[in-house]
């Protein structure tokens, strides 16, 4: 039976970008580290990139809430992801929302190049607007998977992560002590009753 492929040689890869997004404590990280370690498993050359500010946990892994681990190499820029990808399968970026926005085309080159991109980050920041480079990766992607924490004060799934230090920094690295995932209408009784203390 005649096969196109064996006229062309070796089945050329196909790129492609996934995006995983959603608000902090919603098990991002864990899916990008889960979706990597298949990789993996699979015997494919993978590599991980991490934001060089991220020092949360570790200075070079990457680190879920939930402690699970994997190796990655922190990087200043999105450029330097381009320069350290070389002879990969598979690119994991986490903390996707904190590089610049040549995050983009970098991905779209890797992608290209037959490389499958997985992307993590939040989607929204602490004020419920769209994060950096999020929503431009999200319009690029194959693939948007949204993952979701659990509001705090209600139990429904959660909408965005509610800043709870008094800090206008659009970027504020914390955990559990500067956040808290909470519903949209958890999440508006917070900020109007913000703004009634403000107002006193």
């Amino acid at each position: 039976m005649f096969n196109e492929r064996d006229t062309q040689g070796p089945a050329r890869r196909r790129g492609s970008i996934e995006v995983v997004c959603g608000s902090m404590f919603s098990g991002k990280t864990e899916e990008l580290i889960r979706r990597m370690k298949r990789a993996q498993f699979a015997k494919q050359k993978v590599e991980i990139f991490k934001p060089a500010i991220d020092v949360r946990y570790s200075e070079q892994d990457v680190v879920s809430h939930d402690h699970n681990i994997i190796q990655s190499t922190p990087v200043d820029s999105s450029q330097q992801i381009l320069l350290l990808a070389g002879d990969i399968d598979v690119v994991g970026i986490d903390e996707a929302q904190f590089f610049d926005m040549g995050i983009v085309d970098v991905c779209t080159q890797l992608a290209e190049r037959g490389i499958r991109v997985i992307c993590a980050g939040l989607d929204m920041d602490f004020k419920g607007e769209p994060f950096g480079p999020m929503p431009a990766l999200m319009a690029v992607a194959e693939d948007v998977y949204k993952t979701h924490a659990i509001c705090v004060h209600c139990g429904d799934l959660a909408y965005v992560s509610h800043r709870l230090v008094n800090n206008d920094k659009r970027v504020l690295l914390g955990e559990t002590e500067s956040y808290e995932p909470l519903c949209r209408d958890c999440y508006q009784k917070a900020m109007k009753a913000e703004k009634e203390v403000q107002n006193c």
